[in-house]
């Protein structure tokens, strides 16, 4: 599959070490568009390093469960992210980079490596995402019918309106991790999106998600939408 000017066909195209950007609630999945405001001086570092290398950057989260936030040091990180490359960035004039990261797939951490640099550097392995390389694959196993009525619901409970239209035309691969994406669930549940074997165990996901959410009354307590 082509990531703007690159191809990668699988996860021998990754490299072996990786910059990672560590960010609750964010998620990139393979083919999604991130955009990203960036103003820390070490992840200002971080896009210079990129830049020059091979515009790879591994979004991670914060590893959410109790007991791994190690005083005076960085918090531990969960073992999946995805790996986005930057396809568009822009200076503000300000100190600050405006970049997209469009995703390419996702990988395990290995180990965290010590690399001397501002950001945070990780040895990766992207051996069990092969699908991700693959662009629509196993749209035809996810119940479509299902994953439109639990958004339509949503968005009427929270008062919220669609273009349902583009939503209608919208591959079924682009919508689901569109979805996801842009949905307003807290850091486990993004993981848990993130972590899905397939699509359809993606899309199942984010369904059972919002019908939760929905019982909770409103959306529950879910943050706004990014």
């Amino acid at each position: 599959m082509m990531v703007g000017n690159a191809r990668y066909s699988s996860a021998d195209d990754l490299p072996r070490e990786i910059p990672v950007f560590p960010l609750s609630g964010a998620l990139l999945l393979p083919r999604g568009q991130l955009p990203l405001n960036i103003f820390e001086p070490r992840y200002l570092a971080m896009v210079d390093h990129a830049m020059t290398t091979d515009r790879l950057i591994g979004m991670v989260q914060p590893r959410f469960d109790e007991g791994t936030v190690r005083p005076g040091s960085d918090p531990a990180l969960c073992g999946v992210g995805c790996a986005g490359r930057i396809t568009s960035l822009s200076e503000s004039g300000d100190g600050r980079y405006l970049i997209t990261l469009t995703g390419v797939a996702r990988f395990r951490i290995v180990e965290e490596v010590r690399s001397g640099r501002l950001f945070r550097m990780c040895r990766i392995d992207g051996s069990g995402f092969a699908g991700d390389y693959l662009a629509r694959a196993g749209e035809g196993d996810v119940d479509r019918p299902a994953l439109l009525k639990a958004l339509e619901a949503f968005f009427e409970a929270n008062n919220l309106e669609a273009d349902w239209d583009s939503v209608n035309r919208t591959p079924t691969e682009a919508l689901v991790n569109a979805l996801s994406m842009m949905s307003p669930f807290g850091p486990p549940e993004k993981q848990a999106l993130l972590e899905a074997p397939d699509l359809k165990t993606r899309a199942d996901t984010l369904v059972a998600i919002t019908e939760i959410a929905l019982a909770r009354g409103k959306g529950g307590e879910a943050p706004p939408l990014q």
